[in-house]
């Protein structure tokens, strides 16, 4: 069943088998034994990626929930058993992973060495659904203007992170208190991930222009590097500093005042759980932490 999900998540056997430590021989005589099994094909090769068939369309989605299932089972059965133990599937968005994981799992690892952590990353909405379809256990992600779609889950808002513009240390505004929109219209810009370019170009258009994007990147260090090169200016989550700031750019406020919002998604059954209520406790401390500097 992990497989199979897998397979829907990357696309293709060679990936699937990487993420989950086997061989791609292994996982394609794994997926022919269940055709066999079931009598009629389960994926197909359509150009580079595999598609699955209806038949294993359906047998994911069935993979999915019980998947799930087993998940919130094995959870709930920790929390009749009141371990301060278990496992917690985190999946971050990296900035995040950045700043904010290490100091809550330090903590966690100290108070309680028997709860063992893993993270992945994802953007929302991809983060959120893989704590939807039980892959991970708690989403920690962000927001600009709509809240994502994540009815059914908790929802746990941890803190509001202001965006800043990067600009080279000669730029001519890099000495100003604070920055207009308006006056980097001229300007090549570098983006970040979809939702964030989505979000610079919604507001720069209602300041009356629509950014020149030429560079886009989710790497936090080559954003810097490009803004350090005279390559374009950017707007990044303040957050993202905390972990690194080259000393050859600057960053200011930017006005319009630019924001996103973080948040923390689980199942609300899961938060009953010591191990998961143990984490989300690390991590609002750590939110706490970071929002008051």
């Amino acid at each position: 069943m992990r497989m199979l999900r897998e397979i829907a998540r990357t696309g293709s056997y060679s990936a699937a088998a990487t993420n989950l430590g086997y061989t791609q021989p292994a996982i394609s005589q794994q997926v022919k034994a269940l055709e066999r099994v079931y009598g009629t094909p389960l994926l197909v090769r359509l150009g580079r990626r595999m598609h699955f068939t209806e038949a294993g369309s359906e047998l994911v989605r069935s993979a999915q929930v019980i998947l799930a299932g087993v998940a919130a089972a094995e959870q709930r059965v920790d929390a009749i058993a009141g371990r301060r133990a278990g496992r917690v599937r985190l999946v971050v968005f990296p900035s995040g992973s950045a700043t904010l994981v290490p100091p809550a799992a330090a903590q966690v690892r100290r108070d309680h060495p028997g709860i063992r952590m893993s993270l992945v990353e994802a953007e929302p909405p991809e983060s959120i659904e893989l704590v939807r379809s039980g892959e991970c256990d708690l989403a920690l992600t962000f927001a600009f203007l709509d809240e994502p779609n994540a009815a059914g889950l908790l929802q746990v808002r941890l803190f509001s992170d202001p965006l800043v513009v990067l600009l080279p240390s000669g730029h001519s505004l890099a000495t100003a208190k604070t920055v207009s929109l308006a006056d980097l219209s001229e300007e090549q810009w570098i983006a970040g991930c979809a939702l964030c370019r989505g979000h610079l170009v919604r507001i720069c258009q209602t300041v009356g222009f629509e950014p020149d994007i030429s560079f886009a990147t989710d790497d936090n260090l080559a954003v810097q590097a490009l803004v350090a090169a005279d390559l374009g200016v950017a707007v990044v989550p303040e957050l993202l500093l905390t972990a690194a700031l080259r000393p050859d750019i600057v960053a200011r406020p930017v006005n319009p005042e630019m924001r996103r919002e973080v948040f923390l998604y689980t199942w609300p059954d899961l938060m009953r759980v010591p191990s998961v209520r143990t984490t989300v406790d690390a991590l609002r401390q750590v939110a706490r932490s970071v929002s008051s500097r």
